[in-house]
C-alpha cells in the first residue's frame, strides 16, 4: 500500500481527476459555451462555411436557369406548339365562317337568277401599276372560267375577266376605259355606256355616256347593266349616279356614277361561268 502511494501510477491517475475535475468545472463556468480550442477552429471554418453558402446560393438564383437550359427550352418548344395550335383553330373558325358568308351570299343571287352558274374565286394579286384596280383572281380554265367572263360580287358588277390561264384569272374593273357596258337607269329607264374615265377612276368613279340630252337621270338614281351585246346578264347593279353634265360637243349628257362595288377592297368574287342570253349560248341556238 505504501508502495502504491508513492507510484508513478498514481501520480498520473491523481493528474487525471485533476485535469476531469477542470475541464467539469469549465464547462460550468461557461455554461456549455464553446471552448478556446473550438472557438479557434470556428474562426477558420466560420468564414468558409459563409462563402460556401453565398457561392451556392448565387448559383442556384443566377445560374439555375441556365443550368436547365434544356427544361426551358422544352417547355418553349411546347408552348410554340400549343400557340401555333390556337391560331390554326382560329384561323379555320374564320374561314368557316367567311365560307358561311359567301354561301349565303351565293344561294341569294343563285335563288334570283336562277339561269347563272358560279365559280367562287379569291382575289390573290393586284397590279400595282393599274389605275383602274385590276386584279388576279384564284381560279382559271379548270374551274370553268373563261375569257370575258363577267366578275361580281353580292353588291354588284365588278368587271370582266380578260385574261385567263389554268388556276388563275386576271379581271379588269368597270373603272377601266376600256371597259364598255350597256347600262340604262333602273327609274327613267334612259339608256347609254358606261365606261371608265382615267380622271374620274383617281376617286374611284365612272362615266355612263350617250344619255339623251332629254334623258331625265339625275343624282341619287340606280344604274343597271341592260343586257345588251350579251356579254353582261340583265339588270346587274352598277352603281348610283352623283351628278350629270353636258358634254363639251353638246350633243349628249353623261352621269358621274359612284360603282356599287368598293372595287379597291374586293376580296372574294363570284365568276358568272354561264347565263341565259349569253352571246355564246345565243351563238349556238
Amino acid at each position: 500500500m505504501k508502495e502504491f502511494l508513492h507510484s508513478k501510477k498514481l501520480k498520473i491517475l491523481i493528474v487525471l481527476l485533476v485535469f476531469l475535475f477542470a475541464f467539469m468545472l469549465r464547462a460550468v463556468w461557461t455554461g456549455g459555451s464553446a471552448t478556446l480550442l473550438g472557438q479557434a477552429v470556428s474562426l477558420v471554418t466560420t468564414p468558409l462555411q459563409k462563402a460556401s453558402a453565398a457561392v451556392s446560393r448565387f448559383v442556384d438564383e443566377k445560374l439555375g436557369s441556365h443550368l436547365r437550359i434544356d427544361e426551358i427550352l422544352a417547355e418553349n418548344e411546347q408552348l410554340k406548339a400549343e400557340n401555333q395550335q390556337l391560331t390554326e383553330q382560329l384561323v379555320d373558325y374564320e374561314r368557316v365562317l367567311l365560307e358561311n358568308e359567301h354561301y349565303q351570299e351565293f344561294l341569294g343571287i343563285k335563288e334570283e337568277n336562277p339561269d347563272f352558274d358560279f365559280t367562287s374565286a379569291m382575289v390573290i394579286g393586284r397590279d400595282p401599276g393599274s389605275r383602274f384596280g385590276s386584279f388576279t383572281i384564284d381560279q382559271g380554265t379548270l374551274g370553268g372560267v373563261a375569257l370575258h367572263d363577267p366578275v361580281i360580287t353580292a353588291e354588284g358588277l365588278v368587271g370582266m375577266v380578260t385574261e385567263v390561264g389554268a388556276n388563275y384569272a386576271k379581271v379588269t374593273t368597270i373603272l377601266d376605259v376600256a371597259s364598255s357596258v350597256g347600262a340604262y337607269d333602273a327609274r327613267t329607264r334612259d339608256t347609254g355606256i358606261l365606261t371608265g374615265d382615267v380622271a374620274l377612276a383617281e376617286e374611284g368613279l365612272c362615266k355612263l355616256t350617250y344619255l339623251e340630252k332629254t334623258s331625265g337621270v339625275t343624282a341619287g338614281d340606280l344604274i343597271v347593266t341592260s343586257g345588251e351585246g350579251g356579254i353582261y346578264p340583265k339588270e346587274l347593279v352598277l352603281g348610283e349616279v352623283l351628278e350629270v353634265g353636258q358634254e363639251s360637243h353638246g350633243i349628249s349628257l353623261y352621269a358621274v356614277v359612284r360603282p356599287a362595288v368598293d372595287l379597291g377592297q374586293v376580296k372574294d368574287v363570284l365568276v358568272i361561268t354561264s347565263f341565259y342570253g349569253q352571246a355564246g349560248e345565243a351563238e349556238n341556238e
